[in-house]
């Protein structure tokens, strides 16, 4: 199985996250200008919510890549929103690209709010949600 991470970043927090796959999975982290060259069946997406919406840039890559992408898997931080799933699907079922049901998200910080998010529990969690997605997809 063929395993790809890419993610988008304004504040840092979602990148601490993709980092933590990418341990978990021995796979490298790179954010979304790089593309992906080869067919990923299972692609980590990390991103955030900005204006209550995936970035432009997020739905650009997975439209760009769609026909490299088997499913995408969410994972990602906000302030408020609890799930960057539904605007992932969103944008990718218009394309045909599956997206798992199952996702990471944690809390980020955001000014003073969730300060110190994500912290050393969320990393782990988020290693450990990797672990059980891809040994539960085999």
């Amino acid at each position: 199985m063929n395993i790809a991470i890419r993610y988008y970043t304004r504040s840092g927090n979602t990148k601490k996250l993709a980092e933590a796959v990418a341990e978990a999975v021995s796979v490298e982290a790179k954010d979304i200008t790089a593309p992906l060259t080869e067919k990923a069946d299972i692609l980590f997406l990390g991103s955030s919510y900005y204006a209550f919406d995936a970035d432009d840039a997020v739905k650009s890559f997975i439209s760009d890549n769609k026909d490299n992408i088997g499913k995408i898997v969410c994972f990602g931080t906000s302030a408020m929103m609890k799930s960057m799933r539904k605007p992932i699907a969103k944008a990718a079922d218009k394309l045909g690209v599956a997206v798992a049901d199952e996702e990471f998200h944690c809390r980020g910080q955001f000014g003073k709010i969730h300060k110190g998010r994500p912290n050393e529990k969320d990393i782990e969690d988020a290693k450990k949600f990797a672990i059980h997605f891809l040994s539960s997809a085999k």
